[in-house]
């Protein structure tokens, strides 16, 4: 990597220190299973009530085909982020402004990153911009590069709240759902992106590009270039997730495992950083923050209180506790 490409790194990523840390802390992972065509395969435009439902019950997370995006949109979107990311790191922090925020280092606590101290232990190896999709519009300012960001992610938002009504309908039929809750459990104005870089390793699967955990929707639509890196727990096993083209992956989340009284399974994930970078596109779609979710198997509760609670475990003991703190005894 030359010294100009080294630029657009968040400084604390270009200190030789850091690299040995993630090595040693990485050998400690589970050993990766190869078996990635084993991940289920769902047809948007044939949508198998029984093949989506098995999917998420044995595995919590699938691949969708035929689902609608036109793959010229995709590439210009992967492109237009490839540029924001390799702008120069304090230029980065400079030029995106709200409704987009950039982040670095852990997308869990501040959307500007973490504050390195002797105490921080576990700083994830990439980067990203943030933001709720409906907030796009109240963009100003004139920079070119942003607005063309801007536009394409709005075109793309439109594409992610279909898919994500489509799926959730479907979801929602299967495990048996009153269709009177479906605008408080799935509330599109909720819709958020992550755009993410994953930042290149000489060694890979050596450094976390995110730790394992569960994500808090109610679903997550991924769009990842051809480098992979994503592994899902499986059997108490990791296994890589092969990148396949104009393929989406989408994975149940917290609120839809609560949702569906656990028949549905939010799954454990991870990125793990390669040799080359990696352009991660995610869709997130919640619940209506005060709206009460009702389950036998969990006290009721807003996703309000379950995002207050996650964050105040972040901060007190350092990690995600998640559905644990809200299922019944």
């Amino acid at each position: 990597m030359s010294e100009q490409d080294f630029s657009s790194y968040p400084p604390f990523f270009i200190q030789p220190s850091e690299s040995a840390r993630t090595v040693e802390q990485a050998e400690l992972f589970p050993p990766i299973l190869d078996e990635s065509d084993l991940l289920p395969c769902i047809d948007l435009q044939k949508l198998n009530p029984e093949e989506i439902g098995k999917a998420c019950r044995d595995w919590g997370m699938f691949r969708l085909v035929n689902h609608g995006i036109p793959m010229e949109l995709t590439a210009q979107l992967q492109e237009e982020s490839k540029k924001l990311f390799s702008l120069p790191f304090a230029s980065k922090k400079a030029r995106i402004q709200s409704p987009l925020s950039y982040f670095w280092g852990t997308p869990a606590l501040t959307p500007n990153g973490v504050v390195i101290t002797k105490e921080v232990q576990n700083v994830n190896r990439m980067e990203g911009i943030f933001t709720i999709l409906n907030q796009l519009p109240q963009m100003l300012g004139d920079d070119p590069m942003l607005h063309s960001f801007r536009s394409l992610l709005e075109e793309y938002g439109r594409h992610m709240a279909r898919l994500g009504r489509c799926l959730f309908e479907a979801l929602r039929k299967n495990v048996g759902m009153d269709p009177t809750l479906s605008q408080s459990y799935l509330s599109e104005s909720t819709g958020t992106f992550r755009v993410y870089r994953y930042l290149q390793c000489s060694e890979p699967n050596k450094a976390e590009g995110l730790g394992a955990h569960t994500d808090s929707t109610v679903l997550s639509i991924l769009n990842q270039n051809e480098v992979g890196g994503l592994q899902i727990c499986k059997d108490d096993r990791w296994m890589e997730i092969r990148p396949i083209t104009n393929t989406l992956i989408v994975n149940i989340g917290d609120m839809f495992q609560v949702m569906s009284n656990d028949e549905y399974k939010s799954v454990k994930h991870r990125v793990m950083n390669k040799r080359e970078e990696r352009i991660s596109i995610c869709y997130f779609v919640f619940p209506e923050g005060d709206g009460v979710i009702h389950s036998t198997k969990y006290k009721p509760f807003t996703y309000k209180d379950f995002r207050a609670q996650v964050q105040e475990d972040l901060k007190t003991i350092g990690f995600k506790v998640g559905l644990q703190r809200f299922r019944v005894p």
